[in-house]
């Protein structure tokens, strides 16, 4: 089968190669690639608040040089996706919860440790949220993906607020839920 359209491929591109960083950097830096999830991690209790600013801060500048990189690769051909912000708010809020969710009980509890299935549990969820709602917000579930297609002149400056604003707060809902949920684990 040829695929003509590589784009409805994306999803799966994305969560394979999230998978594999997981597995890659999981054991160097607990794999924090989003902003969002550091922050429910942090919430949870299982990231010194020493460590926030600094994986923040790595976050967002990857985020910029990829983004600066692929506009140098592609001559800064890009047009801007059109979302509206009402529904964006809430498919944003919404999957980011689920990965935050997943990452906490997958990746932060005492009966996973040791596991090896955290990497495709946290893919898959990335992968249904982008084929779900991809079309609905753009899919980033990630603050520093929404910096980095900001910078590709792929999303507008109001569509990054939504996904700061809602990616975080879906971070944070879902450590305060697994707190409620699992107690101190």
């Amino acid at each position: 089968m040829v695929v003509r359209d590589h784009a409805m491929l994306a999803p799966l591109a994305i969560g394979a190669v999230l998978m594999a960083m997981i597995f890659a950097g999981g054991h160097v830096s607990g794999a924090h690639y989003n902003p969002a999830v550091t922050l429910a991690v942090y919430l949870r209790g299982k990231c010194d608040a020493k460590d926030v600013m600094p994986y923040w801060a790595a976050q967002f500048l990857a985020a910029l040089v990829a983004g600066l990189l692929v506009t140098f690769l592609t001559n800064g051909r890009a047009t801007p996706a059109v979302h509206g912000t009402v529904p964006s708010v809430i498919v944003e809020f919404l999957f980011t919860f689920a990965l935050a969710w997943v990452i906490l009980h997958v990746a932060t509890t005492k009966g996973t440790a040791g596991n090896s299935f955290y990497g495709l549990a946290i893919a898959m969820t990335v992968v249904a949220g982008a084929v779900a709602v991809g079309g609905v917000s753009g899919g980033a579930f990630n603050p520093a993906v929404g910096l980095g297609v900001f910078v590709m002149g792929l999303e507008s400056a109001k569509q990054v607020a939504v996904y700061f604003v809602s990616d975080f707060a879906g971070a944070a809902v879902a450590a305060v839920a697994f707190r409620l949920t699992n107690g101190a684990d």
